[in-house]
């Protein structure tokens, strides 16, 4: 039988995917800001995806996401195609499972952001080339990276830092737990009761004592190097956002909330903001954020991210 080509003339090869940051060590995770540093700064000049085609499926739209992929897979030298459920047949009910075998064929990596994180898994398990989560319900690895590399640039390190997560303990919530058990930096969590992270894991980060869940948000941010938000409610949401605003009516990171946290604090958020709501105008667009930079991060570290698992990049 003849063999299995991975889109002539790239064969098939033992692979590995991204779906969340407990993917990577922690040694690879700091060796992956090292090179996307490299891409920020302008250093890396390599095409290491010449030649090669990067699908981005897309079953929650983004500006973000979309932009900063297909740029970055540009710059690598791939061609990105953009599929959103009007272009595949998962929209109209074809299985996971058979969409990632299709497209295994055809492309040398894939991105999927979507709403389940068991469909994610679920790509990974019957595709052949590296997976990619461009955001679940349960994980937003790529945005944390994101985060940490603008922590990095401004603070010099996010090693000894304090970050504190303000609202809703959602995906993003989830992943800076992640990000703390693995590269050990203090977090504090602070949200409303009813809207913890995922249980599981909220309890593998805070067995290493690094991370705390509060409910007082002005306690959170007391000496805090960082202080994070995201909307109240998420894409699919849309429905409670009554009962939210209620709840996390003392969420709001305020100036005086902000003025709590250290001197030469910064502010991030993962965009799109809702001024008057999780934040106000005064911080996000004031002389502390640093959310246009948190933003262009999000093309360096995914560049990184492509090179490593598909171009053969080593993490050393």
């Amino acid at each position: 039988m003849e063999g299995r080509t991975r889109g002539v003339p790239f064969p098939v090869t033992p692979h590995r995917d991204f779906l969340a940051l407990t993917d990577f060590s922690p040694a690879e995770l700091r060796a992956l800001f090292a090179l996307s540093d490299r891409m920020r700064r302008g250093e890396y000049r390599k095409r290491p995806l010449e030649g090669m085609a990067f699908a981005m499926l897309f079953m929650k739209s983004s500006t973000r996401t979309r932009v900063s992929f297909e740029v970055g897979a540009w710059q690598l030298g791939a061609h990105a195609l953009f599929l959103s459920p009007r272009d595949v047949q998962l929209g109209r009910g074809e299985p996971v499972a058979d969409t990632a075998r299709v497209l295994d064929r055809m492309v040398q990596g894939m991105m999927i952001r979507t709403f389940a994180h068991a469909d994610v898994e679920e790509y990974a398990r019957h595709s052949q080339v590296p997976v990619i989560n461009g955001l679940t319900d349960l994980q937003h690895p790529c945005q944390i990276l994101a985060d940490l590399l603008t922590v990095q640039q401004h603070l010099g390190s996010f090693e000894g830092k304090t970050i504190a997560w303000i609202g809703d303990g959602n995906n993003m919530a989830n992943s800076w737990c992640d990000a703390a058990h693995l590269l050990g930096f203090t977090l504090r969590l602070a949200c409303p009761k009813g809207y913890d992270p995922d249980p599981a894991i909220l309890a593998r980060a805070v067995q290493g004592g690094n991370v705390q869940l509060l409910r007082d948000p002005q306690a959170a941010c007391d000496g805090a190097d960082v202080v994070t938000t995201d909307v109240w409610a998420s894409m699919g949401q849309e429905e409670e956002q009554a009962i939210r605003e209620k709840a996390f009516a003392h969420f709001q990171v305020d100036a005086p909330m902000m003025a709590r946290a250290k001197r030469d604090a910064i502010f991030l958020h993962c965009l799109p903001a809702h001024r008057g709501e999780e934040v106000s105008a005064e911080v996000i667009d004031g002389p502390q954020s640093r959310v246009w930079d948190e933003a262009e991060n999000r093309l360096h570290v995914q560049k990184a991210v492509m090179a490593v698992l598909m171009g053969g990049e080593p993490l050393a």
